[in-house]
């Protein structure tokens, strides 16, 4: 079983879908017992930092993703759910991330050509292996929507990056806990092929 982690975000549906069209049963939810017995989990989510972290102090959510991480069980965190994973947010200043991975998040520069939020399809690169992209060729594309983006302080576990106008962290892998800033579940094959490697990852 999958638990895709409820707390009041959007795109959560999708990812259910999506998960299931790999014919893996996903449970959307914030109860304690059904994400610490699931065998993946995934943190979804589209919208404000500051208000994703309250919800997820509201919904007593953060020490059960502390749990699920410590477990050693595949974490994947999705666009909110990847910043969400870092210690701070250049959105919400003051509020404090799950600290999971050092880091920040930072607003994409304002540029004469691009527009923000970052809206479409653009192409990876692989500064180092990842096991979510096994199989998945360099250049694939894959469907971005965010105004602010990842500084990893570890170069080493981010294992996909993107340019627009600066070089972005487009997915970071950590022992059991990776995370995507684009959406795989919008992002067509490729996407799938990325949710799949991830489901095909065994926990401890």
């Amino acid at each position: 079983m999958v638990a895709v982690i409820d707390y009041d975000a959007g795109n959560i549906r999708s990812v259910e879908k999506a998960v299931a069209a790999l014919g893996r049963q996903a449970v959307i939810t914030r109860k304690p017992e059904e994400i610490l017995s699931a065998e993946h989990v995934i943190l979804p989510g589209v919208g404000a930092f500051g208000d994703a972290m309250e919800k997820l102090h509201k919904y007593d959510l953060v020490e059960v993703i502390r749990e699920a991480v410590d477990e050693k069980k595949p974490f994947l965190g999705i666009c909110l759910g990847l910043q969400l994973l870092f210690e701070s947010s250049e959105e919400s200043e003051g509020v404090k991330g799950l600290g999971l991975l050092p880091g920040k998040i930072v607003r994409i520069p304002e540029g004469s050509d691009l527009k923000i939020p970052h809206i479409g399809w653009n192409s990876l690169s692989y500064p180092n292996t990842g096991r979510l992209f096994q199989g998945i060729p360099e250049q694939s594309y894959v469907y971005f929507v965010h105004s602010y983006y990842l500084q990893a302080e570890n170069e080493e576990i981010v294992k996909a990056a993107t340019d627009y106008g600066v070089s972005i962290h487009a997915s970071v892998e950590k022992d059991n806990l990776f995370a995507c800033q684009f959406h795989p579940e919008k992002s067509s094959e490729t996407g799938l092929r990325i949710l799949k490697n991830f489901l095909e990852i065994s926990g401890k």
